[in-house]
C-alpha cells in the first residue's frame, strides 16, 4: 500500500494474512488462503488493487511451480490469464450496471508470495450503490476475499467474502448513495407488506368494521406509530425480542382483532385505535427482523430505517385505500350484505390468526 491511511485500513486483513502464513502447512495445504480487493471511490470512477496469492494463481493457470510468479517477466507472460481470472471471478456493479475493468498492470509483491493487479473503471456519474461479488477460488473451501472500500482517502467499509457469502453491498456517502439507499429500502418495505399475509390480515381486520374516514385514518396512524417505535428500537439493537416470541404474538394480534370485531356491536365501544397502537409495537419487531436480513448499510442507518418504514407505509396505504373503498361501496349499495361480510370476514381473520398462532408456537418448540 502506498499511503498511510491504506496501511491502517488493512490492519485486520494483514493480521489474518500473518496468521495464515505462520500456520503449519500439511500436504497441499494453503499457507495463506486470502485475497484482497481494494476499491477506491471517486466522483469520476473507481480504482483499486486485487492481491492474489501465487499458489492460487498458479493452480488456476495450471502452472507447476508458484515460485515462477515472483518475477515480473513471468507475471507479464501470464498477464492475460491473470486478467481473465480477475474479470471473470470478481464482479462489481455500480447502480446496477457492471463496471468495465481496465487493468493498469500486474506485478509480483516482494516478500508476500502474491501478485498485485492495479485496475480502474470510469463512471458516467458518481457512484451510489456498489454491489461487489467474488468467487475467486471456489475449489478452496477456506479461501476468503477481504474487501476494503475507500472514500476520500479513508477506509469507509470492510467486508469478508467466502464460499458461503459471495457478495455484499456498499452505499457511498454521496447524495447518489443516499438516493440508492432510499430506492432499495422503500422497495423492500413495500415488498415486505405485499408478501406478509399476517400484516395484511391484521390491517384488514382493523378496517372491516368500517367507520368515518377520520376514524380509519386514526387507526392506521396508531398502527404506524406503534410499529415505527419498535422498528427503530430493534434496528438500533436497543431492544430485540427473539423471533420465536414475536411471531406467535403477531398471530395472536390477528386473533384479537377478529374477536374484537365480533364483539364491537355487543359492547358498543370501538377500541381499534388502541388495539392498533398496542399491537403495532409487536408488528414493528417483525418488520425489524426482515430489515436486518436485507443488510443494513452502517453508514446510512437512519436513511435506510426511514426508507424501509416509508415503504411499509406506502404498501399499507395502498391496502387501506382498496379495502376501505370496497367496504364503503358495499355499504352504500348493499347495506344488508355489509353486516354479513363484516361478520364472516372477522370470523375468517380470527380463524387465520388461531392457525398461525398454533403453527408458530409449535415451530418455536421444534
Amino acid at each position: 500500500m502506498s499511503t498511510q491511511s491504506t496501511r491502517w485500513g488493512r490492519w485486520l486483513t494483514m493480521v489474518c494474512w500473518l496468521v495464515g502464513v505462520l500456520m503449519p502447512a500439511s500436504g497441499a495445504a494453503h499457507p495463506a488462503p486470502f485475497s484482497y480487493l481494494d476499491v477506491r471511490v471517486a466522483p469520476e470512477g473507481l480504482s483499486g488493487t486485487l492481491v492474489l496469492h501465487t499458489i492460487d494463481v498458479a493452480r488456476t493457470l495450471g502452472l507447476p511451480d508458484p515460485a515462477v510468479l515472483t518475477t515480473q517477466e513471468a507475471v507479464s507472460a501470464h498477464l492475460d490469464g491473470i486478467v481473465t481470472l480477475m474479470t471473470t471471478r470478481v464482479a462489481v456493479e455500480v447502480d446496477g450496471v457492471p463496471i468495465t475493468w481496465v487493468v493498469d498492470g500486474a506485478r509480483p509483491l516482494a516478500g508476500q508470495d502474491a501478485v498485485g493487479i492495479a485496475w480502474h473503471a470510469a463512471l458516467a456519474r458518481p457512484a451510489g450503490h456498489l454491489a461487489i461479488g467474488a468467487r475467486l477460488f471456489p475449489e478452496d473451501a477456506a479461501h476468503q476475499t477481504f474487501v476494503t472500500v475507500y472514500e476520500a482517502g479513508s477506509v469507509a467499509w470492510q467486508e469478508v467474502l467466502n464460499r458461503d457469502r459471495v457478495g455484499a453491498d456498499y452505499y457511498t456517502g454521496s447524495r447518489q448513495g443516499r438516493l440508492a439507499v432510499m430506492r432499495r429500502f422503500v422497495a423492500s418495505g413495500i415488498h415486505h407488506i405485499a408478501i406478509g399475509p399476517d400484516h395484511i390480515l391484521f390491517l384488514v381486520g382493523l378496517l372491516i368494521p368500517g367507520g368515518r374516514i377520520g376514524r380509519l385514518l386514526g387507526i392506521v396512524t396508531a398502527f404506524t406509530l406503534g410499529h415505527s417505535v419498535t422498528l427503530a428500537l430493534a434496528t438500533l439493537a436497543i431492544l430485540s425480542p427473539p423471533a420465536h416470541v414475536i411471531e406467535p404474538l403477531i398471530a395472536l394480534s390477528i386473533v384479537f382483532v377478529g374477536a374484537d370485531n365480533l364483539w364491537i356491536g355487543a359492547r358498543g365501544r370501538d377500541v381499534r385505535v388502541w388495539v392498533a397502537l398496542l399491537f403495532g409495537l409487536i408488528h414493528g419487531f417483525g418488520f425489524a427482523s426482515v430489515l436486518r436480513d436485507t443488510g443494513l448499510p452502517s453508514g446510512a442507518l437512519g436513511v435506510s430505517l426511514f426508507a424501509f418504514n416509508l415503504g411499509v407505509e406506502i404498501g399499507q396505504a395502498a391496502i387501506v385505500v382498496v379495502v376501505a373503498a370496497a367496504l364503503a361501496l358495499l355499504r352504500r349499495q348493499r347495506p344488508q350484505w355489509a353486516a354479513r361480510v363484516a361478520t364472516v370476514g372477522s370470523a375468517l381473520v380470527l380463524c387465520a390468526g388461531v392457525y398461525w398462532f398454533v403453527e408458530r408456537v409449535l415451530q418455536g418448540r421444534a
